[in-house]
Formats: C-alpha cells, structure tokens, sequence
C-alpha cells in the first residue's frame, strides 16, 4: 500500500469529522491535503486547488508565509510553551500590545483563549460576573440574534440562533433573549428597542456578530445598523460584546468590521484569522473599566476564576505578531480595498444564472443563495445536495469551497491576486450554472 492510501485508509478507519455525515464521506475517497502554495492548497496527487474558503475563514495572507514561518521557527528555538497563569512570556505580552494599538479606542485588556468558541465562552463569563460584582445580580441574562453562531461549546451555543445547528442541544442550554437576525435589520432594532425598555435591568450583554451573520449564510446588516445597536446599549447599561471571530483581520475591508461604524464594544471578542491561519489562538478583550471592577483583595474572591492550558502560547502568539507586522509592512487593509472592489464586479455576474436567488457580500465575505426556482420562491429539497454537487465540480475545476446550506461561501484569502481571484469566480460561477442546469 502507497503512502497516500494508506494515509486514505487511515482517515477512513479512524477519523470522525466535523460538521460532516459520516455515512456518506465513508462512501467517497477522501481528498488529502498534502502541501501548499499561497492562496493554493495542494493534494496527494499533487493537483492545485485555490483555498476558496481560506480553510474555515482562517487563512489571511495565504499559505507558506515566510515571514510568519520564520516568527514560529524562531519561538520553537526558545520555548514552545510556558502558563499564563501567575507569569508572562515575551510573545503574549507583544502582541496584547500590538491588539490594543488596532482595537477601537478603549479596548484595554486581552484575555487569551485557544479558538473562537472558548473566547466567547471568556466573554459570557466576564460579562456575567461583572454584574455580580456590581451588585445587580438580575442582569443575567444574554440577548443573541437569529441566524447568530458564536462556536459550539455550551455557552456559545446557548447564544447561538441556528437551529441546524444548535435545537439538539436544547435541553443543555441556558435561556437567552433573541430578536430578529440581519437579513430584517429594522426589525431587530425595533426588537431590541422593546426588549431593552422592559427587561433592560435583567439583561447582562447583548452579543451579535458585527455586519455579518457568517455560519448563518452570509447575512449582511444595513449600513449603520451597528452604530444603532450600541446607541441602544448604552442608553440601557447593557454591555456590548462583538464577536469579530470571522469579520476580523481585514474580512470586511477594515481591521473590524465594528470600524466600519467607528464603534468601540465593551468586550471583543477574535480568533480565526488572528494567526494568519497557522495555529489556534483567540482573544477576548475589554475596557479597563470591566477589568478593574474584578480588582479586589484577595479574600473577596473577586478574580476571574477562568483559564487555558494553552493561554498566550508563545509559538502561536509570536505567529500572530508575524501576522500583524504583515498587515503594516504591506499595507494590507489598503490593498484589500482594491480587491474587494474587483469581487464585486466579479459578484455581478452570478445574478445572471436563473437559480441564484440571492447573492450577498461585505468585504470578501460573500454569499450566494441557490433555490430551485426563485421566481416562486422554491428551496431545493434536502436530498437533492445543490449545494454539494456544487463544490464537487469546483473542485474538479480547481477550487474548494464548502457551502452553508444551499448558500454557496466565498471567501478567499484577503491576499489573493486578482488573476487568481477571477479564477475562483469563475469556476464557481461555471459550477453552479453545471449543476443547477442539470436538476432543471
């Protein structure tokens, strides 16, 4: 047996993968990614795909990074790991530096985590026990949107308004407030608006995803919508957490997508993207205003009683330094500019295909909604896998994507050149018209 199949063999005998039906991936030859090539991924067999989904919305720069290699490679040399707890490494104390100088003004403090999911879980927390602290033990409760995703662990979930995603889990979530999802911008903010003015004094935090609902399919707020959203909360004390886990580091053609709005959250929340794409990292931060009401002596048991294994990891913090000088050395946010404006040129052309429904983007951010016959407003059914034979002909055509729903996601590395990015287009472009001809 080669090398590659037994390698096949081994991710079919042992793997359990997420987000995946596994009877049917067990049917299929799995695709091994072996190398890579800027905004390419490259297989077993040595054929090239554009990382059309920038490997879960995490890659920025591309791959093989030299200048982010060679940061991990320098920290292996000194120390791979040391606790947070009680004491500090050069690389975590650097980059919280680096965070607060590109945060919205008044963003002090960086508590670090290992992924989105755990930096939103640091979040909820936080923001609960502030309260506390306070002495208004009543605001304990959250306010999320439908269509919302903040991670999968328990309290991320109980946040959370996808039902796909989240109804199993039920019975193990703690209650929460929800108002309308971005795809009806004026009617969450009338919701909020009577949901702030009578139960306002029970209320800890409102969470929400800044301008775009990723794993909700790509939905996109009203320009404006969020500078609303934190008039609302200050005029009820309700604190303000933004979860930039997917919009942050330049998805949305800013640094944060709340900078769109120049708006400053009490608590931020990032992952993904934080690293470049190389090594699971996230942060939560806040004002010095929420830090220093956890300040106390010691018997009054006021600190934050939370934590990681692998807080400000040296290896992954000095990643993301690499990562950010990479932002100021190439004037990246800038550039971006110039590519966004060719995607959505790009994006103009889907609108032509007769099962395309719906096509959305802020940044390079984008969603492309199929249905079966639009006019009539009639969703493909379940079993006919639209989206699915969708990103099996892109990939034949050179691309992987992987879809939510029947929403096709686009969202390439911000780094990507245009030659390549009308290439990705394209083919998904010419994948979607194949497949949804052929249902017809």
């Amino acid at each position: 047996m080669t090398t590659s199949n037994k390698i096949k063999s081994y991710d079919l005998d042992y793997i359990w993968h997420p987000f995946t039906q596994m009877k049917d991936y067990l049917n299929e030859e799995p695709l091994v990614i072996e190398n890579s090539d800027g905004v390419f991924l490259i297989d077993s067999d040595g054929n090239r795909y554009i990382d059309g989904v920038s490997s879960l919305w995490v890659n920025i720069h591309g791959h093989k990074v030299s200048k982010i290699n060679s940061a991990i490679k320098k920290q292996v040399d000194k120390v791979a790991h040391s606790t947070l707890l009680g004491i500090t490494n050069p690389s975590a104390s650097l980059l919280a530096k680096k965070l607060i100088d590109i945060s919205p003004k008044g963003l002090k403090k960086v508590f670090y985590s290992g992924d989105g999911a755990s930096a939103v879980e640091v979040a909820l927390k936080m923001a609960f026990q502030y309260w506390l602290i306070k002495g208004k033990s009543k605001k304990s409760k959250f306010v999320c949107l439908k269509g919302g995703y903040h991670g999968d662990t328990l309290g991320a979930v109980s946040v959370g308004g996808i039902d796909a995603f989240h109804s199993t889990f039920k019975p193990l979530l703690f209650e929460s407030y929800q108002v309308s999802s971005y795809d009806s911008s004026d009617l969450t903010i009338s919701e909020l608006k009577t949901l702030f003015s009578e139960k306002a004094d029970t209320v800890a935090a409102l969470i929400i995803e800044p301008y775009v609902q990723a794993a909700g399919g790509i939905k996109v707020a009203k320009d404006g919508y969020l500078k609303e959203i934190s008039k609302l909360c200050k005029k009820y004390d309700v604190l303000l957490i933004l979860d930039e886990v997917a919009t942050g580091f330049g998805r949305t053609g800013e640094m944060f997508a709340c900078d769109h709005d120049n708006v400053t959250p009490d608590i931020l929340v990032l992952g993904k993207g934080l690293t470049g794409g190389y090594l699971p990292l996230s942060a939560t931060i806040t004002t010095n205003q929420i830090f220093e009401t956890f300040l106390g002596d010691h018997e009054e048991m006021k600190a934050f009683f939370h934590g990681h294994s692998y807080s400000g990891n040296p290896i992954a913090c000095s990643a993301a330094i690499a990562n950010l000088e990479i932002f100021e050395d190439e004037k990246t946010i800038i550039k971006a500019k110039t590519t966004i404006k060719i995607f959505e040129d790009e994006l103009k052309e889907f609108s032509g295909l007769k099962h395309v429904s719906g096509i959305r983007n802020k940044g390079l951010m984008a969603g492309i909604d199929l249905k079966k016959d639009p006019k009539n407003d009639v969703s493909y059914e379940l079993k006919d896998r639209i989206s699915k034979k969708v990103c099996d002909i892109a990939r034949r055509e050179g691309v992987l994507i992987r879809p939510l729903g029947d929403t096709i996601v686009i969202m390439p590395p911000i780094s990507i050149k245009q030659k390549e990015l009308k290439k990705l287009t394209k083919s998904i472009y010419k994948s979607i018209k194949e497949a949804t001809e052929n249902e017809s």
